[in-house]
């Protein structure tokens, strides 16, 4: 049984807890028969998660009000409890509701109210599914080194270039695209535009197969037109329009890890209670109990940091580069220990395709590298803490 005991945390209302209580019931429900198929038709599997979670009004969290979300405005801790509750029943299933809200995160935080209307009314209801291009072959941790380009020429922004490692990339139906526009050298001369999937010059040139169900793909620009209303924000804003959307959603990172975290851990328990051993339980071996120790509190201290962060976030701060970026670091390399003595401790079947810790096993690897890899958030609290000497 999971703990819930951290929902009367100061952290929530009574509406987070509702709304963690809906999304369990409705995982528990439903992920099962929809996840079915993920290895025989991934990109459908995924259109059909996002599909149903939008019929269940749940992708509604992912925009604001004034693209047809749920609440006023993105409400990090209920993207954190969604983020959590599916990553414990299904790492996909996380995967397809995140990048809803990643993918368009930038429109949320930055577009017109045309663009919101527009855009973000198809993302609420699971009939659009969005993409989030930021890397590049040459520029993945150093955004700064980007190189494909957004030359403004009349009414219409010419796209050349490539991006890499984009999620969604062949199923979206819009991408939010990163490209230099040359107001100046580096991080200030880039810009954010929206990109419809059938825009003539956008290519998926390869779909890229990874050690868990993910669809992921590089996509290329030869000549794409958009039209100048595409832009979003003020053209050389694009590398702070990134910062921001990463700063609202590497906290649910953060919150999908602290999830698989959670279910490796009642698994683990679960198992070491029944699996017979030298006459009693594993669960009676002292090292065993140690090693259940250390998986308890890793889990609490990652709920800290994740609910920390997103509080911050919704209650008292505009910006929380700081408190998200230790969370996910925490979280995630917090999780992949875990789930790996989780897989331990589960010996042999641990390690058998199938069984519940392996998959977590290779589902939870990514987390530790998107959004900014653990080392980039190591280096980004260093510098938070540097900067008042």
């Amino acid at each position: 049984m999971p703990d819930r005991s951290f929902l009367e945390w100061p952290f929530f209302d009574e509406s987070h807890r509702e709304l963690a209580d809906a999304v369990d019931i409705w995982a528990s429900k439903n992920l099962t028969q929809l996840t079915e198929n993920e290895h025989q038709d991934l990109d459908g599997t995924c259109k059909r998660i996002v599909a149903e979670l939008g019929n269940a009004g749940f992708c509604g969290y992912a925009v604001p009000r004034s693209g047809g979300g749920i609440l006023e405005k993105l409400d990090v801790r209920s993207l954190c409890l969604i983020r959590e509750t599916l990553g414990r029943h299904h790492a996909l299933a996380d995967f397809a509701f995140a990048m809803q809200g990643l993918g368009s995160g930038p429109i949320s935080l930055f577009g017109t109210p045309s663009q919101q209307e527009r855009y973000l009314q198809p993302i609420a209801t699971g009939n659009a599914l969005s993409a989030f291009a930021l890397s590049e072959p040459e520029a993945g941790s150093d955004v700064a080194a980007m190189a494909m380009s957004a030359e403004l020429v009349g009414e219409e922004y010419v796209l050349n270039g490539e991006k890499t490692w984009i999620s969604n990339a062949g199923i979206a139906d819009r991408y939010t695209v990163f490209a230099r526009t040359g107001e100046a050298p580096g991080a200030k001369g880039i810009s954010c535009f929206i990109v419809e999937s059938d825009t003539p010059g956008l290519d998926v040139s390869e779909r890229i197969d990874l050690v868990a169900p993910h669809p992921l793909g590089t996509l290329s620009f030869q000549d794409c037109r958009i039209p100048k209303e595409n832009l979003i924000g003020e053209s050389g804003r694009g590398f702070g329009i990134a910062m921001a959307t990463l700063d609202v959603f590497r906290s649910t990172v953060a919150a999908a890890a602290l999830g698989m975290a959670r279910r490796a851990m009642d698994e683990t328990l679960e198992h070491v209670s029944q699996r017979k051993l030298f006459g009693g339980t594993l669960s009676d071996l002292q090292l065993v109990q140690g090693k259940l120790s250390d998986m308890a509190v890793a889990v609490d201290t990652s709920a800290l940091l994740v609910y920390r962060s997103a509080w911050t976030k919704d209650c008292i701060a505009d910006r929380v580069t700081r408190e998200a970026a230790m969370a996910k670091l925490h979280a995630t390399e917090s999780a992949q220990q875990v789930i790996d003595a989780a897989v331990q401790l589960h010996g042999g079947k641990g390690v058998t395709r199938g069984n519940v810790v392996e998959s977590l096993y290779r589902d939870v690897r990514a987390l530790r590298i998107y959004e900014g890899a653990s080392e980039v958030q190591q280096t980004i609290i260093a510098r938070q803490a540097l900067s008042g000497f």
